[in-house]
C-alpha cells in the first residue's frame, strides 16, 4: 500500500499529466488491519445475529431438531464460504457479508423446503423410519433444488462474466454460496436430522 506522500506524489503526476486544477474531485481509499477487523466483526455479528433468527424461526415452525440440523448446515455453508476466500486469497470487503447473509437466507429456504417435505412424510409415513423418510423427502425435492440453484447460478455467473468490478466482487461469492447451499440443504440438512433424531434430540 501506498503511504499518504505516495498517494499525493501519485495524484499530482496524473493533475499534470491530464491538466487538472487543484479542484479536480481525486479520491483515493485504503483498507489498514483496523478496517478489516471492523469487517469481520461485522460479518460475525450479522451471521450470529441471522442464524439465531433462523433457528429461532425453525424451531417455532417444525421442531427445535429440524432448527439445530439447519443451523449446522448454515456454519457449513459459511466456513466452506470462507474456505473458498482463503484458497482464492480473494480480498474480504464489505460485500461479503451481504453475500454471506444472501446465501444464508437462500440456503435456508433450499432447506425449509426438505424439512416441510420431512414434516408432512412423517404425518404420511407413520412406520417409516426417519432415514427412510428423509431419503423419500429429499428424492422428492431434489429435482426442484437442482433446477432452482442452477437457474440462480447462471444468472449469477452472467453477472460475474459481463458485470463491472463491483458486481463481480459482490457475485463471486454468490456464485460458490449457490453451489454450497444447495449441497447442504441436500446432503447435509437430511442427514443431520436422521442422526438428531436417532439421538432423541
Amino acid at each position: 500500500p501506498l503511504d499518504s506522500e505516495q498517494r499525493e506524489a501519485v495524484f499530482g503526476l496524473i493533475q499534470t499529466e491530464y491538466g487538472l486544477t487543484d479542484d479536480a474531485f481525486m479520491a483515493g481509499e485504503q483498507f489498514g488491519p483496523a478496517i478489516g477487523r471492523e469487517i469481520s466483526q461485522r460479518a460475525i455479528i450479522s451471521i450470529l445475529i441471522a442464524t439465531a433468527a433462523m433457528l429461532a424461526y425453525i424451531s417455532i415452525r417444525f421442531k427445535f431438531n429440524y432448527g439445530i440440523a439447519a443451523v449446522i448446515a448454515l456454519v457449513h455453508d459459511t466456513l466452506a464460504l470462507l474456505a473458498i476466500y482463503a484458497i482464492f486469497r480473494t480480498t474480504v470487503s464489505s460485500s461479503f457479508i451481504a453475500a454471506i447473509l444472501t446465501i444464508v437466507g437462500y440456503s435456508i429456504n433450499n432447506t425449509i423446503v426438505i424439512f416441510d417435505k420431512i414434516r408432512e412424510n412423517v404425518k404420511q409415513q407413520r412406520k417409516a423410519s426417519p432415514a427412510q423418510i428423509a431419503n423419500l423427502s429429499i428424492r422428492q425435492t431434489m429435482t426442484r433444488s437442482i433446477f432452482t440453484s442452477l437457474t440462480t447460478f447462471l444468472v449469477i455467473l452472467m453477472l460475474y462474466i459481463f458485470g463491472v468490478s463491483s458486481v463481480r466482487e459482490f457475485a463471486f461469492p454468490l456464485l460458490w454460496g449457490t453451489v454450497i447451499g444447495t449441497y447442504s440443504s441436500i446432503f447435509i440438512a437430511g442427514p443431520l436430522w436422521v442422526y438428531l433424531n436417532r439421538k432423541g434430540v
